[in-house]
């Protein structure tokens, strides 16, 4: 059946493709390509573990990416998915990556994932700063954000580090970007871990990956430079396919969602086992059987607010 809560977006039918978030965000991230992705596979896009409207984190649990996917995969057990084709941006796309080296993958597009950097070499103390900065300003105008974002030229302005074309994201999902990073129970901690430079933030042991991975890196990240971010990824994942994805930021899904389709599509079509040829003589269904689970793509286009 398809759902809607804070907790979960699921909807459509066919190929099933999981949709993960990144750091501070929750599954309305998404909400660009929700419509048309849903049109043609079964989409499931979770608000992670400790985010806003998520499940809450469990007791004594750590902010690795091994502890954030053995939740992950416990998730989808619950939701039925023993395999998915997985989508990810920014955290999401390192859990993506994460989850394929556990073989619950069938493919990774991963768009601008985190984990790429080297210890050391000053970038996690860098996000950790971004991070606590950027939570700092959204909190000291939290009272005012739904007015700073009614026009294109402040709203662009105000989504310039993680967007090239904020000026085109609707006034209330500007809002809602904005304040969801407000009500992640894990922001803290991770933060504390960039600072830190701590290793449980760092993906290694690529080669365990045995499924196709896409990695798509949005031409301007400002948040995950390519320069830095980048070039382990495609050393060190077998048979890593490469893309730039031009004049994008670094949730390109808003920049140019018509592009993000494409891409995600392309793959996951590309990487999807034809249909086995139905006998002759097969029977064909009955008018009493039930109808595949609805799917609600009507309700998830770009101008839908999300829950709160």
């Amino acid at each position: 059946m398809g759902e809607i809560s804070p907790a979960l977006y699921r909807a459509g039918s066919g190929e099933p493709v999981l949709l993960l978030h990144g750091f501070t965000g929750a599954w309305h991230h998404w909400r660009p390509v929700l419509g048309e992705l849903a049109a043609r596979y079964e989409v499931i896009a979770p608000t992670l573990v400790g985010h806003d409207g998520g499940p809450p984190l469990p007791a004594g649990m750590g902010i690795s990416y091994d502890e954030a996917t053995d939740v992950l995969e416990a998730h989808m057990d619950e939701l039925g998915l023993g395999t998915a084709h997985v989508v990810g941006n920014s955290m999401g796309g390192a859990l993506a990556l994460s989850l394929a080296k556990r073989g619950r993958a069938r493919s990774v597009v991963a768009l601008a994932p985190a984990g790429g950097w080297n210890r050391g070499d000053g970038e996690a103390r860098r996000l950790g700063r971004f991070f606590a900065r950027q939570i700092r300003i959204t909190r000291a105008t939290a009272s005012r954000i739904e007015r700073l974002v009614r026009r294109p030229t402040p709203r662009k302005y105000a989504l310039r580090e993680i967007m090239r074309h904020g000026e085109l994201v609707q006034p209330a999902d500007a809002a809602a970007l904005a304040l969801s990073a407000l009500r992640c129970e894990v922001a803290d901690r991770a933060i504390a871990a960039l600072a830190a430079d701590e290793s449980v933030l760092l993906l290694g042991d690529l080669d365990r990956i045995t499924c196709p991975v896409l990695m798509a890196t949005p031409q301007f990240d400002r948040v995950l430079p390519p320069p830095l971010h980048a070039p382990r990824y495609r050393r060190e994942i077998p048979g890593v396919e490469a893309i730039t994805l031009p004049d994008c930021g670094h949730v390109p899904m808003w920049d140019d969602t018509a592009l993000v389709v494409r891409t995600i599509t392309g793959f996951v079509d590309r990487h999807t086992a034809p249909a086995p040829a139905t006998a002759p003589d097969a029977q064909a269904p009955s008018p009493d059987a039930p109808a595949d689970a609805p799917g609600v793509g009507e309700a998830s286009g770009p101008g839908l607010v999300s829950a709160p």
